[in-house]
């Protein structure tokens, strides 16, 4: 695909131009989890800067793919998901690797012959992975969430890079086989596509990081943003986040804001539940509980109404989001087989998105995704819901056994979120003068 050499060569000297701004909106914020911030206002994880980790990200991946993909292709095997590669990164370079302006570090790849089959199975190309998260600066998410974690976004909006804790990327590997297994026997779906686990040894620290999937991307402007899990208990966004730019609203919001829900057609309702049904299954066959339904919602009917208002004719075809490298990667591909598509939508037109209609007739695309799955029903959540059951009826809380939540989180997003539609939405609906 490319001489791995040189690409070495052209990141390392990209990594000795300035590096993006890590500014971000919690800038002033306190130290949640390992995430905080130096005294410059940078990002901070694990006390190593938010430049010096993506830098470490890009070269380690750099390296890791492009040596793969020297090595021949073949069957993936069970010892394959408990490989882990290593290569040590001096500051001042070596035979292998390109010098660069950070502490030494040491880069881990795990499983590399099992991601590599699973980007294969989504059609991601080496050198379009490569391209996308080595060619250009990563962009630093500004709203990430109570986790502690820090995310990052590729350019193109095709893949999102996570911080995960120790017992996150423990539980990943040990899911990967039978995850895949489903993955491979059904690659549409709504759960989060796994690309990469690797891990930046420096100073003492081990810093994870899972690349997978951008389920909202930056282009589309999301008018609403939901996580939602089909619990009532302290499900609602705080004081804090409501002041936000781009707030993340929870299931009480939606259900007081949205009350008459989000009405698809007949067919796209069926595949998606359909879809959602399947997911939920294989995501209670491994006992995993507390994920999420995130909901983007973009509004057209507004968008049209706010670029009216702004005069600007000749900007949206800017909005467009690129077409996405990998395949069944937007909502819709997600939860549709090619011939339920039938050609009948223009996926121009919805942008990725879901099309679907408001309580109020107007036209929104959504744009969803099953995230935090990293979640194994341990015994800190056995105790958590013991107590939390003392001060509270115990079928609102959102850590419970993974068959009732499974069954309480299909209920909620088949009759609470998305309703079938009586008639097809309209073409065009009316927009007040």
């Amino acid at each position: 695909y490319f001489s791995h050499t040189s690409f070495l060569g052209s990141l390392s000297l990209f990594h000795q131009m300035p590096s993006y701004s890590g500014q971000t909106a919690y800038a002033q914020g306190k130290k949640i989890g390992h995430r905080g911030v130096d005294a410059s206002g940078e990002t901070t994880y694990k006390k190593t800067t938010s430049s010096a980790l993506k830098d470490a990200i890009q070269l380690g991946i750099g390296y890791t793919v492009g040596n793969l993909s020297s090595k021949p292709e073949r069957d993936v095997l069970m010892q394959d998901f408990y490989v882990v590669e290593s290569i040590f990164f001096p500051s001042e370079g070596s035979n292998l690797t390109p010098a660069h302006h950070f502490p030494d570090f040491r880069f881990k790849t795990y499983a590399p012959v099992a991601f590599r089959y699973f980007r294969e199975l989504f059609g991601i190309r080496p050198d379009d992975y490569l391209y996308s998260l080595c060619n250009e600066p990563l962009i630093e998410l500004s709203n990430p969430g109570a986790s502690g974690s820090v995310f990052y976004v590729t350019k193109d909006d095709e893949f999102i890079i996570k911080t995960v804790m120790h017992k996150e990327a423990e539980f990943l590997q040990k899911l990967l086989p039978g995850y895949y297994m489903n993955l491979n026997q059904n690659p549409r779906t709504l759960l989060p596509k796994f690309f990469g686990l690797y891990c930046v040894q420096s100073g003492g620290k081990n810093i994870r990081v899972v690349v997978m999937n951008n389920i909202l991307p930056r282009v589309v402007h999301m008018h609403l943003k939901f996580d939602l899990k089909g619990s009532t208990y302290k499900r609602r966004a705080s004081k804090k986040e409501r002041e936000k730019a781009k707030p993340t609203f929870k299931d009480l919001d939606f259900m007081q804001d949205v009350s008459e829900g989000l009405m698809l057609d007949a067919d796209t309702y069926n595949a998606l539940l359909k879809t959602l049904q399947r997911d939920c299954l294989v995501l209670e066959s491994f006992k995993i509980m507390d994920y999420s339904l995130l909901l983007g919602v973009h509004n057209l009917d507004q968008a049209e109404r706010e670029q009216q208002m702004e005069g600007s004719q000749g900007s949206s075809d800017e909005k467009r989001p690129l077409p996405q490298k990998a395949l069944y990667s937007t909502a819709m591909e997600s939860i549709q087989g090619a011939a339920a598509c039938g050609g009948s939508i223009d996926t121009d037109d919805t942008m990725g998105g879901i099309p679907a209609v408001n309580g109020k007739g107007e036209r929104i695309l959504l744009y969803i995704g099953i995230i935090d799955i990293l979640q194994s029903y341990r015994l800190i959540k056995k105790l958590e819901h013991t107590w939390k059951a003392l001060v509270h009826d115990g079928d609102t809380v959102s850590v419970h056994r993974p068959c009732f939540y499974a069954d309480r989180f299909f209920k909620f997003m088949s009759s609470t979120v998305f309703k079938k539609s009586s008639c097809d939405p309209p073409k065009r609906a009316k927009t007040s003068s």
